[in-house]
């Protein structure tokens, strides 16, 4: 399919490029887009799949990014990395909590364990290292989401619907 287009919304991650290039090298074109852009312009985009970045904020914050919540409500799917789960989480009802190095604060390669039966980790092993650096956690999913991944610390490190 020639015109499929994914959308990358960056939150002010780092990985915003690599992520597109990882889209791209899927034989998918996509563009980074900011992360304040209009339904109507993501409708005009007519993407098949939008991505959320990471982002240095805190999703609870007042002066942290949003997107209209409405977003949620046009049929595309949507994958979130780190702040973008976060934001989605919360946006949906979820809870987002600060973490403490006695709960989820993570930074280097700890073991995740994945629920191999979502689609997204079928085919990967039941467990590997996985890079993670985040102070603030999925502490509660939103309605209609299910935990499917996790290390010793971070109860939710995916999650899907």
């Amino acid at each position: 399919m020639q015109n499929q287009r994914v959308l990358v919304l960056d939150f002010g991650g780092q990985y915003n490029q690599l992520i597109a290039r990882r889209v791209r090298e899927c034989n998918v074109y996509c563009e980074v887009k900011p992360h304040s852009m209009t339904i109507d312009e993501i409708k005009a985009y007519d993407p098949i799949g939008i991505i959320f970045t990471g982002g240095p904020q805190s999703v609870y914050e007042s002066v942290s990014p949003h997107v209209d919540p409405a977003l949620f409500a046009l049929g595309i799917p949507v994958l979130g990395i780190c702040y973008g789960c976060q934001l989605m989480a919360y946006s949906l009802g979820g809870t987002v909590a600060a973490a403490t190095e006695a709960t989820a604060r993570e930074y280097g390669k700890p073991l995740t364990e994945f629920d191999t039966d979502c689609s997204i980790f079928q085919g990967l092993p039941a467990s590997s290292v996985t890079w993670m650096s985040h102070g603030d956690y999925i502490s509660q999913v939103p309605d209609g989401f299910a935990v499917t991944a996790k290390t010793a610390v971070c109860p939710t490190a995916a999650m899907a619907c």
